[in-house]
């Protein structure tokens, strides 16, 4: 029988749906660092199905994929419970930025799960978030996206256990690149991963695509993963869909030589196999000069890609996968 859901505030029937918050801490000019969460409580049982977005502030894409998915599904239609947190990390999201702007000790919140009770800010609001989530989920996905700097295209990483393939399985026809996660990353899928639950880190999207439209056929691809992992747990009713071929591999980061301009190939083709040495970017200095050439380190494909054209010596310019195989 369904029971009724509560989390943090929220506080949600079977057959309904309720906004709330996570309180995490009460700041000196008496506002508050919250966690906002909506129950989707299904009329019939089933699994939990968690999503997370927003740990990195500079990505937005899990609130839109949150948005849509709540006014896409009836939870009088439902079996089991949806619970979405669209914005794990609101300072972050509020300004913008990967990391917490209150925090500089503990930045990345994606690297610091379980976190602490009596750490520092991110690593409380992590404990309080992890508490939550391994008490309700039964199975996670965390949205991300190329953020501030990059554009990445549909890619996951997930542990290689036959549940956790399942779920990255039912993702859909969209997603057919699965990475090896590392299990001691200290993210949200690693905390589920270490506790035998199924859990995804999903990539999509980014600086090159947050104009309205495209923005919104990123938020339209997730909610399409999202819908087909529901009805392959049998959550909703439905037509299931599955890529062809699945590949499996690791990924590597291209960083860059040198400060300067960067310049991607215009032929570039995301998601597509290339060969060792095929040509990826230039980067130029200031005066036009070439500088240095950016080329795959192996066989393997690209999934993520600057965007923003300046470009700092050691920073981010290339998400490459290294195929080993199929799934």
């Amino acid at each position: 029988m369904t029971t009724t859901i509560e989390l943090g505030t929220a506080k949600a029937l079977p057959g309904t749906i309720k906004d709330g918050k996570i309180i995490v801490e009460k700041l000196a000019g008496g506002g508050e660092i919250t966690i906002p969460v909506t129950i989707i409580n299904g009329q019939n049982d089933g699994p939990c199905f968690w999503i997370n977005g927003g740990i990195h502030g500079d990505e937005p894409e899990g609130i839109l994929t949150c948005s849509l998915l709540k006014k896409t599904i009836d939870p009088r239609e439902l079996s089991g419970s949806i619970v979405l947190v669209p914005v794990i990390n609101v300072p972050a999201m509020e300004a913008a930025e990967r990391g917490n702007p209150l925090d500089t000790f503990s930045y990345d919140m994606n690297r610091i799960y379980p976190g602490r009770e009596n750490g520092y800010l991110s690593e409380r609001i992590a404990s309080i978030h992890m508490e939550w989530m391994v008490k309700f989920a039964d199975m996670e996905i965390s949205i991300h996206s190329g953020g501030s700097h990059s554009y990445l295209a549909e890619a996951m990483f997930a542990a290689t256990d036959s549940k956790t393939q399942e779920l990255a399985r039912a993702m859909g026809e969209d997603w057919r690149v699965c990475l090896y996660s590392n299990v001691t990353s200290k993210s949200p899928m690693a905390v589920m991963s270490e506790l035998g639950k199924p859990a995804l880190t999903v990539e999509l999207g980014g600086r090159s695509s947050t104009a309205p439209g495209a923005f919104l056929n990123v938020g339209k691809t997730l909610l399409k993963a999202c819908i087909n992992i529901l009805t392959h747990y049998k959550m909703i009713n439905g037509t299931t869909h599955y890529p062809s071929v699945r590949y499996k591999g690791f990924q590597q980061a291209l960083l860059a030589p040198k400060s300067g301009i960067f310049l991607p190939n215009p032929e570039i083709k995301f998601l597509t196999m290339m060969n060792k040495n095929d040509y990826i970017a230039t980067i130029i200095d200031y005066y036009g000069n070439e500088l240095c050439k950016l080329l795959a380190p192996e066989n393997g494909m690209i999934f993520g890609l600057r965007a923003l054209p300046n470009v700092t010596v050691g920073e981010w310019c290339c998400f490459f996968a290294i195929i080993e195989g199929e799934w």
